[in-house]
Formats: structure tokens, C-alpha cells, sequence
């Protein structure tokens, strides 16, 4: 069959059938700066699959804060950044984390992947021959590590992307296309966050404190630590998030807004008046956890994200020999903490990015048995691409997860939709 040059948005070439061509959501260095203007429709190459790679016709892509970085170009200019590193020269980013589609092209060297096969996308990559990967250790710790979409371009806002054969998971078939495409980062992000860093594994019982439990982490978070015994806590904007949150399976929510201790602790906390001020609010954050909980009943894990505003009191209010697992800085990088809480309490600090292929697995097929429901909330176009990560930008992203729909524009409404639980 003729190789078409290229195929309307929405619409699939026959299997197999590779365009030379194709449409995709770019962001380009001179145009940094907010995601709505940084996104912009171009048509671009299709990118050719090395030996081990495979190319997926994009159904539909999920939406995800780093892509909000990359387009600002800040903290990381994604695009000189893959310069530095070698291996990828495009003069533009091809961004997203997150998809469900169909297997279209195979590399020569793949073999456990097959043209036609559905599959949803796992967002880490790295090399195999790397030393750290041969000595049998965490991909996550190896040089070559990278956030597909992110750090590595030929994401999935573009009608195909190009990933390593072993980031494919199957599509549970239960879901829309747009519902499978939502979910797998931020999923197995909270899972190795939840049951990877051992001596603070989620055990039966565990109260959880959970920040921004109705963005996409959060539902999944509550999920996640209700289906493993767990007491899922979780810190809201509203009141409306918070009940929606109950409905997830939280055993409550705290709203945010009613405190006005948050921030980075300044060199003044060092004197008795400022630590005594910053204290009693961060106790009576302590005291609305105990409301829920069970007075002294602390948080043994707590999932962090927000960063500089809330990890003074994230860790304040953590559980004696409990750890604060932190996978974002959405609200600034400057990490503050008072490092009398973290020695004497015998605290832990823990970094945790994304997961590795274990991580991924195992919450995929957690959504496969029906057992965790991504919560889809929103389902934009293609052409809302920009608008939908400006949202996520401003804070005023709807609750749960977002997705775009691509090659599924067809067959899939935008707008609001319902999740699967409901």
C-alpha cells in the first residue's frame, strides 16, 4: 500500500500504514512561556523506530504537570537540556507522559510486541546496556534514566509517538480510550511512593496524609491506600473537593485554606517567638488530622507534591520514624524543614520520581482487576492542549485526571466525563 503523506486529526491510516507526516502539539524555545501560547499545531515527521523502539498511532494522551515546566522552559529548558545529553537534536519538544493507543511499527530487535497490539504507555526510559541496569539495580538510580515526553522527546501530543518496547502495558479493555490514557504516571508514581522504599512501606492501619487529594495523584492515592488497609487523609482546596474525595474512600479531608501558616520557613524560626507562632498553626493542622484519625495517630507516610508551601509542616506532623515521600515542587523548590523534627523523630525525607517497570506493572493490573478507577474528570481536543496544561497551571484544573483525546476524536466526546466507579 502507497505510504500516505499524511491523515487528518482523528482519523487512523490502515494498520501498520505509516504516514511520512504528521500532526503534533510543539513547543519551540522561542515561544516559552505560558502553556497556552506555547503550545502550537505543526506538522512535523514521523519519527522512524530504532531496534528496540516501537511507534504507536496516539488514541489518547493524559495530561500531566511536566509538561506546565516544559512549556515555561523553566526550571529545565527541556530542549537544550536533550542537547547536552546527546542523542536528540530536534530544535522543539513533542511533550506528553501519558497515552493509550495502537502499535503501528516494531523494531527489528522487539519481539514481545506486536502491529496492533493495544497498549497504554509507561513514561520511563532508559538504555539497557547502561552499568547501573547490567548490576541488577533500579532503573530509576541509572544515568540514562529519563521522563519520556519530558526529557526525551516525541511525546504523546502528536497523532504517533516513538517509545521503547518495554514502556508498553496492556489496555484494559474496560476503559475508553481516553480513560487509559490518564492514568499510568501518576499511578505508578503514588505506587513506588506507597510500597517501594522499604522500612516505610504502606502497612494495615497506616494513616496516610495526602496533598491535593482530588488532583490526579490524590485519587489515585486514596484508592491506593484504601485497597491496602491504609487511612487515606486528604488536604483539599474546598470544601466541594473535599466531599468528592470521601466519595473516593478518604476517611477525610482538611481544607488548606483554613490555615495561614504555609510557606518556607524563614532564619527567623530559629527564635523562640517565631518557632512558638509557626508552631501553633502547624498544631492545629496536627489536631484536624487527629479529628480524623484517632488522637496521636499520626501520619506514617505522607505523599507530598506541593514542595515549598507545605513540606515544613508535612514534616512536622509526620509520624515519629514515619517518612515524607515528596515526587513534585509545584508550588516552588525551596525546601524548608526543621531539622529538629527529622533527626530526633528519626523522620524520612524521600525523594521518589515515577517507577520502574515492577511499579508499572503492578498498578496496571490493580486497574485491569477493576480494583483502582483512573478518574477521568475532563476529556479535551487536540486544539485544547495548551489550554488544558494552562489550567493545571493556574490551579484551576478540574478534579482527577484530564486527558486529549487524538486519534480517538472520532469515536470519543469532549468534555466533562464520569468516572468508571460512578
Amino acid at each position: 500500500m502507497t505510504r500516505p503523506d499524511l491523515v487528518p486529526v482523528g482519523e487512523l491510516p490502515p494498520l501498520g500504514v505509516v504516514p511520512r507526516r504528521m500532526h503534533a502539539q510543539v513547543i519551540r524555545r522561542e515561544r516559552f512561556g505560558a502553556p497556552s501560547s506555547a503550545f502550537q499545531f505543526e506538522i512535523v515527521d514521523v519519527p522512524e523506530p530504532g531496534p528496540d523502539e516501537v511507534l504507536v498511532a496516539v488514541m489518547a494522551a493524559g495530561v500531566n504537570y511536566n509538561n506546565v515546566w516544559a512549556a515555561r522552559g523553566y526550571p529545565v529548558d527541556v530542549i537544550a537540556q536533550r542537547r547536552l545529553q546527546g542523542g536528540e537534536d530536534e530544535p522543539f519538544h513533542i511533550g506528553g507522559s501519558d497515552a493509550s493507543g495502537i502499535v503501528y511499527q516494531v523494531g527489528s530487535a522487539v519481539r514481545h510486541v506486536r502491529v496492533g497490539d493495544e497498549v497504554i504507555l509507561h513514561c520511563v526510559q532508559w538504555k539497557q546496556d547502561d552499568p547501573w541496569i547490567a548490576a541488577g539495580r533500579d532503573p530509576l538510580g541509572a544515568s540514562s534514566s529519563r521522563i519520556w515526553g519530558f526529557e526525551s522527546n516525541w511525546g504523546s501530543f502528536a497523532q504517533f509517538t516513538k517509545v521503547q518496547a518495554r514502556q508498553c502495558q496492556p489496555r484494559p479493555r474496560h476503559l475508553s480510550w481516553a480513560q487509559a490514557a490518564s492514568y499510568l504516571l501518576c499511578g505508578t508514581t503514588v505506587y513506588r511512593m506507597l510500597h517501594h522504599w522499604q522500612g516505610n512501606t504502606l502497612h494495615k492501619g497506616d494513616v496516610v496524609l495526602v496533598w491535593g487529594g482530588a488532583g490526579g495523584l490524590g485519587v489515585l492515592a486514596i484508592q491506593l491506600v484504601r485497597l491496602g488497609g491504609g487511612i487515606p487523609i486528604a488536604v483539599v482546596s474546598s470544601e466541594e473537593r473535599g466531599q468528592f474525595c470521601v466519595s473516593l474512600g478518604a476517611a477525610g479531608y482538611i481544607n488548606r485554606k483554613h490555615f495561614s501558616h504555609w510557606g518556607a520557613l524563614t532564619h527567623e524560626i530559629n527564635t523562640p517567638e517565631a518557632f512558638s507562632a509557626w508552631a501553633k498553626e502547624a498544631r492545629k493542622f496536627g489536631r484536624a488530622i487527629w479529628e480524623i484519625s484517632g488522637r496521636n495517630n499520626n501520619p506514617r507516610i505522607v505523599i507530598e507534591h506541593p514542595g515549598e508551601e507545605t513540606l515544613p509542616t508535612s514534616l512536622f506532623v509526620c509520624d515519629t520514624g514515619g517518612m515524607v515521600a515528596i515526587c513534585a515542587g509545584t508550588s516552588g523548590y525551596n525546601a524548608t524543614l526543621d531539622l529538629r523534627y527529622l533527626w530526633m523523630r528519626q523522620k524520612r525525607l524521600q525523594g521518589s520520581h515515577a517507577g520502574n517497570d515492577h511499579d508499572a506493572e503492578r498498578f496496571n493490573a490493580l486497574v485491569q482487576d477493576r480494583k483502582v478507577d483512573p478518574v477521568l474528570s475532563h476529556v479535551f481536543s487536540f486544539e485544547q492542549t495548551g489550554e488544558c496544561h494552562q489550567l493545571m497551571a493556574d490551579n484551576r484544573a478540574p478534579v482527577g485526571n484530564m486527558a486529549i483525546v487524538i486519534g480517538a476524536s472520532h469515536l470519543e466526546p469532549t468534555g466533562p466525563r464520569s468516572p468508571a466507579w460512578q
